[in-house]
């Protein structure tokens, strides 16, 4: 059986008038710079957290800090 909110739907749609929009060169760019200056801030924020991430993915059990390989030595 066919509802109330299809016909609603299929009307709506089949009713719309088309938007006449655009995105000029301003906007283009914009956005651009935005997905360019994400990347660089997700890249800048993995080189300062590396460490941290590295320790926090080892595997339990395995020494992952540097001073026990100097006192060895």
């Amino acid at each position: 059986m066919v509802s109330f909110k299809n016909y609603l739907l299929v009307f709506l749609l089949g009713t719309s008038l088309p938007a006449y929009g655009y995105i000029d060169p301003g906007t283009g760019s914009l956005i651009i710079q935005s997905i360019i200056g994400a990347i660089a801030a997700i890249g800048v924020t993995l080189k300062l957290y590396w460490h941290k991430l590295k320790v926090f993915f080892a595997k339990k059990g395995q020494d992952t800090s540097d001073s026990s390989e100097d006192a060895d030595s």
